[in-house]
């Protein structure tokens, strides 16, 4: 008896025009359907998110070699380069009481 009251009700869902049967679960499909809306939305908004990450990290990298090129030209005009490159065993010895002056400092008593 339940058997033949399901097959009633599933036939009493088809169509008469075309023989199709209309949907048994409009309340899955309106859901499906509004989730396939946000996922398109959110594959916009992480494509233009994508974009502007790129541009910003291109114009960063552009910029920071800019400032490389620039502390470069600076370092190779630098003083105390022209010094290191004349006086190594002085440079090394004066960085050597640097570090031992640091080391002083920092040391617990």
């Amino acid at each position: 008896m339940a058997t033949q009251a399901s097959v009633k009700s599933q036939t009493a869902k088809h169509n008469d025009t075309n023989s199709v049967a209309e949907p048994s679960h409009p309340v899955t499909d309106q859901l499906k359907d509004s989730l396939h809306a946000s996922v398109d939305k959110l594959a916009d908004s992480a494509g233009i998110a994508e974009e502007n990450i790129r541009r910003t990290a291109t114009s960063s990298a552009e910029n920071m070699s800019a400032r490389k090129r620039l502390a470069q030209q600076k370092w190779q005009a630098s003083k105390v380069r022209r010094y290191a490159i004349e006086n190594p065993v002085a440079t090394a010895g004066i960085a050597f009481a640097a570090g031992m002056l640091v080391t002083s400092l920092l040391r617990k008593k």
